[in-house]
């Protein structure tokens, strides 16, 4: 019972400073939270689930008219360059999609594609300044696969390309049964 109290305090401490602060990642955030609360041992940490639904209580007592907002234009954001990358199978993931976005948040998109080259080509007529580098997966093989980040004034948009057949092997929910990403039409769903 202890550690189940210790976890939602952690899960709680982690969500306020990812709504307020947004420069941490879900795992920074617990590990942070942990420390100020005096549990920095891991047997206490919540799982990433349990941070998502602290977020999201978080942000709707404290933070629903700038979130509803917030996310609004992220999707619609996420939708233009969904638009322009349509070629490449574009799919939208992360807080964008679960509806957790912030106003610190990127857009995460996933292109699959087996003309990968052409999406940094694509990027290059764009006006807008990116970056690129690559993404390692987080599985043993530890492949790279190229990501690009879009300086866009209104929010940067993370796009990271997989081989087309990567597609199949990638997990389609969440843990809570939720889609882990959408494409274009869904995406457009839920504006």
């Amino acid at each position: 019972m202890k550690h189940q109290d210790m976890r939602r305090r952690i899960a709680h401490a982690a969500a306020r400073m990812l709504a307020e602060d947004g420069s941490l990642d879900y795992g920074s955030a617990k590990r942070k939270a942990a420390r100020q609360l005096g549990a920095p041992d891991s047997n206490n940490l919540p799982d990433n689930q349990q941070i998502e639904e602290a977020l999201r209580s978080y942000q709707a007592l404290y933070q629903a008219d700038e979130t509803r907002a917030q996310l609004t234009l992220l999707r619609q954001v996420a939708i233009e360059y969904m638009e322009q990358l349509a070629a490449f199978d574009p799919h939208l993931t992360g807080p964008v999609l679960n509806g957790t976005a912030g106003r610190y948040t990127d857009i995460n998109l996933q292109l699959f594609t087996d003309d990968q080259k052409d999406v940094e080509f694509l990027l290059m007529r764009q006006a807008a300044p990116y970056q690129a580098g690559e993404q390692r997966a987080p599985d043993a093989a530890g492949r790279a696969y190229p990501r690009f980040i879009i300086d866009d004034p209104r929010a940067p948009v993370d796009i990271v390309v997989y081989p087309a057949a990567e597609l199949r092997n990638m997990k389609r929910l969440q843990a809570d049964g939720s889609p882990r990403r959408l494409r274009l039409p869904q995406v457009r769903g839920l504006i």
